[in-house]
């Protein structure tokens, strides 16, 4: 036998008992929801499907409660190869592609059947255009209609402007809709927000009825406004090379079950933000009237046109609206 053909062999033999590439892998995935929350619950049920239907070839290790850190810390860790994705909000996914914030503008949609009209033809889309950057993004999951939750009244923009009103630092659209209106803001991390509350360091903040249960900032406020600002939406989403990883026949599975895991998380989501509202009321939650909706959904529209160009392309910001005209044709009551 040649030095060759042996080392040939040698090197067949080595791949033929390697493991294929697929095989064991687990995804690193960071979110904030809490542990036990219902975005938890689903995006666990998730997982148990993937590794089940996987024959366990892919398992899906979660980082809960922010423990990775903010959406901000997500990301860069995915850029870094220290984590294999995440479960976020757009804002999280604004930092790999801004433009999909166009869904969550202020004043944008009456009903959640219009944002479904939208989105669902949108999406593929904002998928496109993440796997340009090297993500994969999975079907959308949902936080909800965001109220403004606080410790005083806020019946009116002056009530606003007067109050210690958190931001969140990424957040591009709220910062420029607080600019808008003349609210300072006090720009803060997601993680921070629970002790600035307590602290007194903020006396407002905004979220919608179940995320602000599930993080506890209902028992720290006392009043929600009856004004949604936005709804807002989220997804999980791969990094690229973490997606490569695994088998045609994986990445389908994935693909697949993350869809079923996003229909089911907007359900859920729809249902137990109803009754995080009536929790809510029932620990002493009071819903104030905002006196100014005609004044805040013009300057709302005052910041689609802001951002245009900056955010979002000119043409997908009249392309959202187009749908949503369209939709509000469609169902004239």
């Amino acid at each position: 036998m040649t030095r060759t053909l042996a080392l040939t062999l040698a090197v067949a033999g080595v791949l033929a008992s390697a493991p294929a590439r697929a095989d064991g892998t687990e995804l690193r995935i960071a979110t904030l929801a809490p542990s036990g929350s219902t975005w938890s619950k689903k995006l666990a049920k998730a997982s148990e499907d993937i590794k089940e239907k996987t024959e366990g070839r892919v398992a899906l290790k979660w980082y809960e409660g922010g423990t990775q850190g903010d959406e901000r810390d997500f990301v860069r860790k995915m850029g870094l190869g220290q984590l294999d994705g995440a479960a976020v909000t757009s804002v999280g996914l604004s930092m790999i592609d801004e433009s999909i914030r166009v869904l969550e503008l202020p004043g944008l949609f009456e009903s959640v059947e219009e944002l479904d009209y939208v989105a669902d033809k949108m999406w593929p889309r904002f998928q496109a255009e993440f796997k340009k950057k090297d993500y994969i993004l999975a079907d959308r999951g949902e936080v909800g209609w965001v109220y403004v939750l606080s410790k005083n009244e806020i019946k009116s923009i002056a009530n606003l402007k007067s109050a210690k009103a958190w931001l969140w630092g990424d957040d591009t659209i709220v910062k420029a809709l607080y600019k808008k209106l003349g609210v300072p803001g006090v720009p803060l991390g997601v993680p921070e927000v629970d002790a600035a509350l307590t602290s007194n360091r903020i006396d407002a903040c905004y979220t919608s009825p179940l995320a602000a249960v599930a993080l506890q900032w209902s028992t720290k406020v006392k009043y929600r406004t009856d004004l949604a600002l936005f709804y807002s939406m989220g997804a999980t989403v791969l990094t690229k090379k973490a997606f490569e990883g695994l088998t045609p026949a994986d990445q389908k599975t994935f693909l697949d079950r993350m869809k079923k895991s996003g229909n089911d998380i907007r359900k859920a989501v729809r249902k137990d933000n109803a009754d995080a509202d009536k929790s809510m009321a029932r620990a002493g939650v009071k819903v104030t009237p905002f006196a100014d909706k005609a004044e805040f959904q013009k300057q709302a529209e005052g910041v689609w046109t802001d951002l245009a160009g900056k955010v979002y392309p000119k043409e997908l910001l009249d392309q959202v609206l187009k749908y949503r005209d369209e939709y509000r044709a469609k169902h004239k009551k």
